[in-house]
């Protein structure tokens, strides 16, 4: 009876044994599933990393692009003042040689002097030749009574002589000092050449050791960001067109009030506004030929440029001069509020003013933008504006 019931119980038992081991089978199966709720949660946590490591390095290379850029205005500042400094230490070196030549024409002279008394057998004129010859005509002050030996005429030829001497001494230390100076701007220029190639180096480094997806996240960034300043683009034009409407209108209005006679005098713009001119459109023409060529630090032209090069370039084909530097060309014309700009203005960006572009219109500009890029139309959004001026 026992037996039995063991036999008709244990189908149940192996239901209930069967029941639990599928469960345990079914979660297990589940858990390894691709798409399971752990698998999905790795990834949406890899992707937040992801996002996150690319949004920091995008802030870090963006800080390291602008301090290139500030490093590489040093560097324009101090290539200009070994560039001075070299004119100036040739001048220095030329009028040293000079003087050197008249020292010697009036050794020569001298020595002249020396050479005719000696063949006439005048006495004591060994001893006046080493003195007249001398290195230091100064030792003359204490042999006075040998110069009573010589005639006017080479007395005036001895005071000559050590005037010159003289000059020529003046001139070769200031030669030296400025060839001193020289060196160490020159050692500056190499430390800030130093700091700009290690600024460039940390960015490169920091993008290369990007993963995949971080690679991803940070292009999606950047498009993000273009996205955005194309949008503020669009809207400055807007402005601008709605500006140029109303002009235009207000222009109307005053050319049919003055034909109607109700006032009298020529209709015209309100101050400030009017046509692009023939220099804005000159220096534009100018950018515009140059899209397409690299960036380079330090460029001035006339097939690689960095931003404060090509801006300076094109106002000068436009005939108006302006400084190398950003820091000096945003006090090179007439502030601007942004609001009013126009082609052939200047925009500069950053507290720092270490960026500088030329207005085109409807919110964009041409300009040099980093190393590893090239001159390109972008909006004026595409970074913080700090000021903008109009040159000539």
């Amino acid at each position: 009876m026992a037996i039995r019931s063991w036999i008709r119980g244990r189908p149940a038992v192996v239901a209930a044994s069967s029941l639990i081991a599928a469960v345990l089978l079914t979660q297990a199966a589940v858990a390894d599933e691709p798409g399971g709720p752990d698998a999905v949660e790795e990834q949406r946590e890899r992707a937040e990393d992801a996002a996150q490591r690319a949004a920091d390095v995008r802030d870090r290379v963006g800080e390291l692009n602008r301090q290139a850029a500030v490093a590489g205005g040093r560097v324009n500042e101090a290539e200009a003042a070994v560039d001075e400094q070299q004119r100036a230490t040739d001048r220095l070196l030329a009028r040293a040689a000079q003087a050197t030549a008249r020292v010697n024409d009036a050794r020569r002279t001298l020595t002249g002097y020396v050479t005719t008394q000696y063949r006439t057998g005048a006495t004591g004129l060994s001893e006046a030749a080493v003195l007249l010859l001398a290195e230091d005509p100064q030792r003359y002050a204490d042999t006075r009574h040998l110069l009573s030996r010589l005639s006017a005429r080479q007395q005036h030829a001895l005071d000559r002589f050590t005037a010159r001497q003289q000059e020529a001494r003046k001139r070769s230390k200031a030669a030296g000092a400025a060839m001193d100076k020289l060196k160490d701007r020159e050692a500056s220029l190499r430390e800030q050449e130093k700091k700009l190639r290690a600024k460039l180096a940390e960015a490169r480094q920091l993008k290369a050791e990007l993963s995949d997806r971080e690679r991803e996240e940070f292009d999606k960034l950047e498009r993000a960001e273009r996205a955005e300043a194309e949008r503020r683009a669009r809207e400055h034009a807007r402005r601008e067109a709605a500006e140029e409407r109303r002009l235009r209108e207000q222009q109307e209005e005053t050319r049919q009030e003055r034909a109607e006679g109700t006032i009298t005098g020529e209709a015209t713009a309100p101050a400030g506004d009017g046509p692009v001119s023939e220099g804005a459109e000159a220096a534009i023409a100018f950018a515009e030929a140059q899209v397409g060529e690299p960036y380079v630090w330090g460029a001035t032209g006339p097939d690689t440029w960095d931003c404060s090069g090509l801006t300076q370039a094109a106002w000068r084909a436009a005939g108006v001069e302006i400084p190398r530097v950003t820091w000096d060309q945003v006090t090179a014309g007439t502030s601007v509020p942004v609001a009013e700009l126009r082609p052939g203005d200047l925009v500069f960006f950053f507290d720092d003013i270490s960026h500088v572009g030329l207005y085109t219109g409807g919110g964009h500009m041409i300009h040099a933008p980093r190393p590893g890029a090239v001159v390109r139309s972008e909006s004026i959004y595409s970074m913080p504006i700090h000021s903008a001026i109009r040159p000539g």
